[in-house]
């Protein structure tokens, strides 16, 4: 077994494995994602009998988190021929590609998951739970539509040179909602619109006398689905409006066109979420990166130390010691001797980003953990709003 890092010019072989492995996904697809994410992005494999028998490819992404900008990586397309499975590949890989993180000072990085169960002994845990929802749509016989009297032109498909206004929309109107996120620049929505084209879709622009006011990804390869609509409150009528009318463009090409139905809408405003489902998990990297990106109220101060145990990273596998003062927002993380607990790294994921509370920690396996020490790590701002809805 060879495990190694492709070099660029090699990335494109790994295309076969994942027509092989990942069926759905269409030539369309593929054509963007081998284009376009392969020019930067990782990708490990395994080799075995002279030829690429397992792979996990790394998309960079840099992330907010707090008030820092850091590199990370989305971990996708983890893959084994079926003849090769069963064999501790994808383990291997794994181990490889966290060490490489780890040498880069990525403070975590993350996946949406094909099943919980697989990542769990890597110590990956559920860090976004993603709303879901649904619109209604009905459609008359003449294809027109039952509006709200908004106008029909106010929304419009983006182009590649609307990427600079959307990041600014993202970023003046969105981006303090959240504590953790993918930095939302041009190149970021530049992409967004591309991939969406990949899957017979794009992202729709919503205007209000030629200002942004709303925009939303929409895919329609299979039926039509919404992704990440973001609109100014008083615009949420604008909003509904015209996905009926990309309904109507789409569900119209259709021999028999349905009357009426739902549209399934992912990562949306709390004023259509029906459900919430856990989507993402994560798994820190460099615990010192992590732990200083992290806030405290200016008017507490924390000073405790504790012990992590980390399986796998094992410079993680410290006596670390958190400090902060008044007046100062920020951590410092370092090393020292005396410690006041134990925290597992998955534990310790699964607290700093408020999936965990500190009164629980004393019923996790693994976890000792004193009456101070639970009240200093009590004064830590947790990383409860975190908007991570990337696809690949």
């Amino acid at each position: 077994m060879n495990v190694r890092r492709l070099g660029p010019e090699e990335r494109g072989k790994t295309r076969t494995l994942w027509e092989e492995v990942f069926t759905e996904d269409t030539k369309a697809f593929l054509d963007y994602y081998y284009y376009i994410k392969t020019k930067d992005n990782q990708i490990y494999v395994v080799e075995q009998d002279d030829r690429i028998c397992s792979m996990l490819q790394l998309n960079p992404y840099r992330l907010k988190i707090e008030e820092g900008c850091f590199p990370s990586a989305y971990i996708i397309a983890v893959a084994t021929k079926e003849e090769y499975r069963g064999r501790g590949f994808m383990g291997a890989l794994l181990r490889k590609s966290l060490e490489d993180m780890y040498e880069a000072k990525v403070p975590f990085t993350f996946l949406m998951p094909a099943a919980e169960a697989i990542y769990t002994p890597y110590d990956f845990r559920f860090i976004y739970s993603q709303n879901t929802g649904q619109l209604e749509y009905s459609f008359s016989g003449e294809a027109e539509w039952k509006g709200n009297g908004v106008n029909t032109q106010l929304a419009a498909d983006a182009a590649l040179w609307n990427a600079g206004e959307m990041a600014e929309f993202f970023n003046r109107c969105f981006a303090g909602c959240w504590q953790v996120y993918a930095e939302r620049d041009e190149a970021y929505y530049q992409t967004m619109i591309l991939e969406q084209q990949s899957e017979k879709g794009g992202v729709r622009l919503i205007r209000d006398g030629g200002a942004l006011v709303g925009m939303y990804a929409y895919a329609a390869e299979d039926g039509l689905e919404i992704r990440e609509p973001l609109y100014l409150p008083k615009y949420r009528d604008a909003f509904l409006f015209s996905v009926n009318e990309l309904a109507a463009s789409v569900y119209k090409t259709l021999q028999n066109p349905p009357e009426s139905g739902k549209i399934k809408v992912y990562g949306c405003p709390d004023d259509i979420k029906e459900d919430e489902k856990p989507v993402i998990m994560a798994r820190i990297i460099c615990l010192k990166e992590f732990l200083s990106a992290l806030r405290v109220q200016e008017e507490l101060s924390v000073d405790c130390s504790f012990a992590v145990i980390d399986p796998i990273i094992r410079q993680n596998s410290r006596v670390w010691k958190l400090v902060s003062c008044p007046g100062e927002a920020g951590l410092t993380a370092g090393e020292t001797e005396d410690s006041e607990g134990v925290l597992p790294i998955d534990v310790l994921t699964e607290l700093l980003f408020g999936r965990i509370s500190e009164r629980e920690l004393s019923q996790m396996d693994g976890v000792i953990v004193t009456e101070h020490l639970a009240e200093e790590l009590a004064k830590i701002t947790k990383l409860t709003k975190v908007f991570l809805n990337e696809v690949v």
